[in-house]
């Protein structure tokens, strides 16, 4: 009995993988030659059987990864797989797209800008760079940020999915689940966010936007003597300029409220 019930998760996890394996094998049909398929094509070209296709054609028009093509029997590409490869194709334009702005801004303001993209659960660190200032102050390219950064912050704000958002927050202890929605709100007036922490390094961080969201946050990063703890300081100025002209490049619309 004690092997029968070792086994059965392993089998479980086993099954687990193969639906996985399957789901991205019928995904990875469909190209510019392939926009549609059919239950007998993918049969043929996976070698399974037409039950097996048939279920997991089924499974993934509930989950959004395909939906039906009108009047046929063909499938396409899902919302969920539109959504996917338009954020991917996103990440990939504002990361061809900002060293620029980046590099004008710290050269103007002479303090070291970071980009952020958002992960699994808050904004990873993605470009820096760096100033020309003689006390530098920079950030790891690939490093975590906490859920009460700046950046997440600003993230939060103006995330699509705010229920995502809510739960993200609700996950802090109290005091600073209250905090950090307060701050969240004023964010969504202000369209930045400021902030020093206990180590004197002060961030000042704005939205860019995309036509489908938010896509990246900006943010200058200095000593509280380079960068003063103001919104409407030159500094914080410029930043905004910088994300709103990006935003521009990128298709996205800047909130009216925070104009």
């Amino acid at each position: 009995m004690a092997e029968r019930q070792v086994n059965k998760p392993v089998a479980a996890r086993e099954q687990d993988i193969q639906a996985v394996s399957r789901t991205a094998q019928i995904l990875g049909l469909f190209d510019p030659v392939t926009p549609e398929l059919s239950v007998a094509e993918t049969t043929r070209r996976l070698d399974l059987n037409r039950t097996t296709v048939h279920r997991y054609f089924s499974s993934m028009i509930s989950s959004g990864l395909l939906e039906r093509v009108e009047d046929s029997a063909l499938v396409r590409p899902g919302r969920s797989i539109l959504q996917l490869g338009s954020f991917m194709l996103g990440q990939q334009r504002i990361m061809q797209m900002a060293p620029a702005y980046m590099r004008e801004l710290s050269l103007e303001i002479k303090i070291s800008t970071v980009l952020s993209l958002w992960g699994t659960s808050g904004p990873v660190v993605s470009l820096v760079e760096e100033s020309d200032h003689p006390t530098l102050v920079t950030v790891r390219v690939g490093s975590q940020l906490a859920l009460d950064s700046s950046q997440a912050k600003v993230f939060l704000a103006f995330l699509p999915d705010q229920f995502h958002a809510d739960r993200l927050t609700g996950s802090l202890p109290e005091p600073q689940r209250t905090e950090t929605r307060r701050r969240i709100e004023a964010i969504r007036q202000a369209g930045m966010s400021i902030h020093v922490n206990h180590r004197g390094i002060c961030v000042v961080a704005a939205p860019v936007f995309a036509a489908t969201g938010i896509c990246a946050t900006i943010a200058a990063v200095g000593t509280e003597r380079m960068l003063p703890e103001a919104l409407d300081s030159r500094e914080a100025t410029a930043l905004k300029a910088a994300c709103k002209r990006l935003t521009k490049e990128m298709g996205g619309t800047w909130p009216e409220a925070t104009d």
